[in-house]
């Protein structure tokens, strides 16, 4: 695969997770956080770990065995204190008395991709 269809994927899976968000934010009443850079991280975050292990795994924790946390789907997004309690440690999902809770359930994916391009440089 070349460099182009490479990149081209990895839009696709951003774009899909990017729309997720946007719609599970909206469907559990959370907002992204108010320093939109936070949201284009996490997300890229979890298109990357969706592109290469399958599933969205939080990207802001650490694995030992990333294989073996998949499998075991707690750390899946949302993860089970997000679905369980609307704790989200990734801070992507936010409830509106969060002091980091912006007021915004939807995100630019060409903000997302400068995001990414700022932290490649």
């Amino acid at each position: 695969m070349t460099t182009t269809n490479s990149n081209n994927q990895h839009d696709k899976v951003l774009n899909a997770m990017k729309k997720f968000a946007e719609q599970y934010a909206k469907r559990t009443n959370t907002y992204f956080c108010n320093e939109p850079s936070v949201t284009a991280v996490v997300i890229e975050g979890l298109s990357r770990h969706k592109e290469t292990l399958g599933s969205p795994l939080c990207p802001c924790r650490h694995y030992e065995d990333k294989v073996a946390e998949v499998k075991s789907t707690y750390w899946n997004c949302p993860c089970v204190p997000m679905r369980e309690r609307k704790e989200c440690h990734c801070m992507l999902f936010l409830t509106s008395d969060n002091t980091f809770a912006g007021k915004e359930q939807k995100i630019d994916l060409e903000f997302i991709k400068e995001v990414r391009e700022s932290m490649s440089n």
